[in-house]
Protein backbone atom coordinates (compact mmCIF):
# COMPACT_ATOMS: atom_id res chain seq x y z
CA UNK A 1 0.00 0.00 0.00
CA UNK A 2 1.39 3.53 -1.07
CA UNK A 3 2.48 5.69 2.58
CA UNK A 4 0.19 8.60 1.25
CA UNK A 5 -3.16 5.97 1.25
CA UNK A 6 -1.94 4.31 4.60
CA UNK A 7 -1.07 8.00 6.33
CA UNK A 8 -4.63 9.09 4.84
CA UNK A 9 -6.40 6.09 6.12
CA UNK A 10 -4.29 6.68 9.69
CA UNK A 11 -5.45 10.36 10.06
CA UNK A 12 -9.16 9.80 8.94
CA UNK A 13 -9.43 7.48 11.40
CA UNK A 14 -8.17 8.88 14.45
CA UNK A 15 -10.05 12.02 13.54
CA UNK A 16 -13.25 9.63 13.11
CA UNK A 17 -12.54 8.76 16.73
CA UNK A 18 -12.13 11.53 18.13
CA UNK A 19 -15.33 13.65 16.65
CA UNK A 20 -17.78 10.11 17.69
CA UNK A 21 -16.00 8.21 19.94
CA UNK A 22 -14.58 5.00 20.20
CA UNK A 23 -16.31 2.55 18.69
CA UNK A 24 -17.15 4.30 15.58
CA UNK A 25 -17.48 2.63 12.08
CA UNK A 26 -16.47 3.77 8.90
CA UNK A 27 -15.99 2.43 5.07
CA UNK A 28 -13.49 2.96 3.51
CA UNK A 29 -15.26 5.77 1.11
CA UNK A 30 -14.49 7.44 3.78
CA UNK A 31 -10.76 7.74 2.37
CA UNK A 32 -12.38 9.69 -0.06
CA UNK A 33 -13.92 12.83 -1.35
CA UNK A 34 -17.12 12.36 -3.40
CA UNK A 35 -15.35 12.88 -6.64
CA UNK A 36 -13.75 10.00 -7.74
CA UNK A 37 -10.70 12.01 -8.53
CA UNK A 38 -8.03 9.18 -7.58
CA UNK A 39 -9.35 6.29 -8.89
CA UNK A 40 -6.27 4.33 -8.93
CA UNK A 41 -5.82 5.03 -5.03
CA UNK A 42 -9.79 4.22 -4.82
CA UNK A 43 -9.33 0.73 -6.40
CA UNK A 44 -5.86 0.44 -4.16
CA UNK A 45 -8.18 1.27 -1.06
CA UNK A 46 -11.10 -1.42 -1.89
CA UNK A 47 -8.93 -4.09 -3.26
CA UNK A 48 -7.09 -3.95 0.28
CA UNK A 49 -10.61 -4.02 2.33
CA UNK A 50 -12.77 -6.24 0.14
CA UNK A 51 -10.37 -8.60 -1.46
CA UNK A 52 -7.66 -9.00 0.77
CA UNK A 53 -9.12 -9.20 4.08
CA UNK A 54 -12.48 -9.35 3.16
CA UNK A 55 -13.87 -6.55 5.88
CA UNK A 56 -17.49 -5.95 6.20
CA UNK A 57 -19.20 -2.79 4.64
CA UNK A 58 -18.15 -0.75 8.04
CA UNK A 59 -15.62 -1.50 10.25
CA UNK A 60 -14.46 -0.10 13.51
CA UNK A 61 -12.04 2.66 12.97
CA UNK A 62 -9.90 1.10 15.97
CA UNK A 63 -9.74 -2.23 14.24
CA UNK A 64 -7.92 -0.79 10.60
CA UNK A 65 -5.90 1.51 12.95
CA UNK A 66 -4.28 -2.03 14.44
CA UNK A 67 -4.16 -3.29 10.94
CA UNK A 68 -2.61 -0.44 9.31
CA UNK A 69 -0.11 -0.45 12.46
CA UNK A 70 0.53 -3.98 12.85
CA UNK A 71 1.37 -4.08 8.57
CA UNK A 72 -1.71 -5.87 7.67
CA UNK A 73 -1.67 -3.34 5.39
CA UNK A 74 0.25 -5.25 2.07
CA UNK A 75 -1.66 -6.41 -0.84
Amino acid sequence: MRDSLRQKILTTCAKKIEQKGDNVGLSFYAFFSNKNDDPECLMEAATWWIQTHQLDHFEKAKKIITMIEAGKEHL
